[in-house]
């Protein structure tokens, strides 16, 4: 597989509402590095995987909706525990629409994508499917 991948980061603010989570129930920020990866079998007639300025508009467009967002008052999120994970599948399905309706520049081609999330220097999250 061939893999473009592009970045962007997130601020946000939530609490995590479950004792698993110890002080993490409580109110607190965090700010994500995003990293969303698009695979294809082959290349096109250009030797490109995906328009990487599509993929990073893409991309935008999903966070914008949580930047500097309280995820505890997002209505969709109601109910949820927001953590990394299910945070990396929200994005990847904001991501597959995309790729689905306005495409990526890459011809029907796209296989796969991956979104994963940096919460610091040693703890990351990540989801990954076929689209």
């Amino acid at each position: 597989m061939f893999a473009v991948e592009v970045r962007d980061h997130v601020m946000i603010a939530h609490s995590l509402p479950s004792p698993v989570f110890g002080p993490a129930q409580g109110m607190h920020g965090a700010t994500f590095v995003v990293d969303a990866a698009f695979y294809t079998e082959d290349l096109d007639e250009n030797g490109l995987v995906v328009d990487m300025g599509l993929a990073t508009n893409a991309l935008a467009e999903a966070l914008e909706p949580l930047r500097y967002s309280n995820l505890d008052d997002v209505p969709a999120f109601a109910g949820k525990i927001t953590t990394t994970e299910f945070l990396c599948h929200h994005i990847w399905s904001l991501l597959r629409d995309a790729a689905k309706t306005t495409g990526l520049g890459d011809g029907g081609r796209l296989r796969r994508i991956r979104v994963m999330l940096h919460e610091s220097h040693v703890a990351r999250g990540w989801y990954e499917a076929d689209i």
